[in-house]
């Protein structure tokens, strides 16, 4: 080997400082780490060379042999091959694997985060068709989490901040090796990933830094809110880890089935029975509307059953509008099962004066279909 050659191997120049060697480093081992390159021998080699050079350019005395002796001055020192007995996690090596490790699990960095969001909360809550169509206001009652007061959100005795986890050193993980490159990490058991261990826990909060609490919360509903729609409380949720920001509630509506409407969208469906007489001659049918008032329904003569009726605007409120949708009524003829002396009598006249009447298209269209039939 050329007295250059660790230096040409990370790309750098003979008078690159420690940062540079270092950031060399990590760039190549990157480039050619074997999770990379699966099934590539050369550069699973390229990458122990790599290594190689990094053992001894980090060190400033194997350096000063490498660069006077060459790669046969630091033989004795420990260079060569780091690769003999496994990874070498001392000094700065162990720092540079880490900070690869972390890239290759997705993440930006070894430290773990000693403040934390809380979570979000989701209620769901059930309103009427009345309540959706004008707007109100719920109280609910939502089981959270605060900060305990006494520790201020700590979980420690004298209420500061705890010290550093020794087993993971504020990194909320540890790792170990198994097999040559393969490194695995886990959850600290020590800390439970906060990266901090309480030694003398607050006899409030047992060392969790939070209290459960019943929270009484006032929500707005909207005139025209229809279900599946959520409302969103910042701030309400779960309370943040050690004085981190706080999750949001959510409300989930749930309106409720109404007895004599459906609901489709801005509008309103319901069906209404009425008289043989008032489907003939016509007439008006009095109904209880949504908002509380009555709304006259005209029936034209001649209506027939299951005929569909719009009274406009007299359905659900647009959301957060004053406008509204309209309002559908199914008429639903009612032949009565008895009759009276009188009654039959005047059906018995209508029917005698019914009887050849040109003027019922559809009885017409009827019988002319089965005489085609039979021709």
């Amino acid at each position: 080997m050329a007295d250059t050659e660790y230096y040409d191997l990370l790309e750098i120049s003979k008078t690159a400082s420690q940062d540079e060697i270092k950031r060399a480093y990590r760039k190549q081992a990157m480039k050619y780490h074997p999770d990379r390159n699966p099934g590539d021998k050369e550069a699973e080699q390229k990458f122990k060379q790599i290594n190689e050079a990094y053992e001894v350019l980090k060190d400033d005395q194997k350096r000063a042999a490498y660069d006077h002796y060459g790669k046969a001055g630091v033989s004795g020192m420990g260079g060569g091959n780091p690769f003999g007995g496994g990874f070498d996690f001392s000094g700065g090596f162990a720092d540079v694997f880490n900070d690869i490790f972390s890239e290759f699990m997705g993440g930006g960095g070894n430290r773990s985060s000693y403040t934390q969001r809380g979570s979000d909360l989701r209620y769901n809550l059930n309103i009427s068709l009345e309540q959706a169509f004008n707007g109100c206001e719920e109280e609910i009652t939502v089981p959270t989490t605060v900060n305990c007061e006494k520790c201020n959100g700590h979980g420690t005795k004298d209420g500061k901040m705890p010290e550093q986890c020794g087993t993971c050193h504020g990194s909320g993980k540890v790792r170990r090796q198994q097999g040559g490159f393969f490194v695995f990490e886990t959850t600290c058991p020590t800390c439970g990933g906060s990266g901090y261990a309480v030694k003398d826990a607050c006899d409030e909060c047992h060392g969790s830094g939070q209290k459960k609490i019943s929270k009484k919360l006032k929500v707005k509903i909207e005139p025209g809110t229809d279900t599946n729609m959520r409302i969103r409380l910042r701030g309400e949720g779960m309370a943040g880890v050690h004085g981190g920001e706080n999750g949001d509630l959510y409300v989930g509506i749930i309106v409720e089935p109404h007895k004599l409407y459906e609901r489709n969208g801005n509008d309103l469906y319901t069906s209404v029975p009425i008289s043989v007489s008032c489907a003939i001659l016509g007439g008006s049918v009095e109904i209880p509307g949504i908002d509380g008032k009555k709304v006259e329904l005209k029936i034209p003569a001649g209506t027939q059953n299951d005929t569909l009726l719009k009274v406009k605007g007299e359905g659900m409120h647009v959301y957060a509008s004053t406008e509204r949708g309209d309002l559908f009524v199914n008429v639903k003829v009612m032949i009565p099962h008895k009759l009276n002396a009188k009654q039959k009598e005047l059906m018995e006249a209508f029917r005698a004066e019914s009887e050849g009447d040109a003027a019922e298209p559809e009885i017409k269209s009827f019988f002319d279909k089965i005489t085609d039939l039979f021709k």
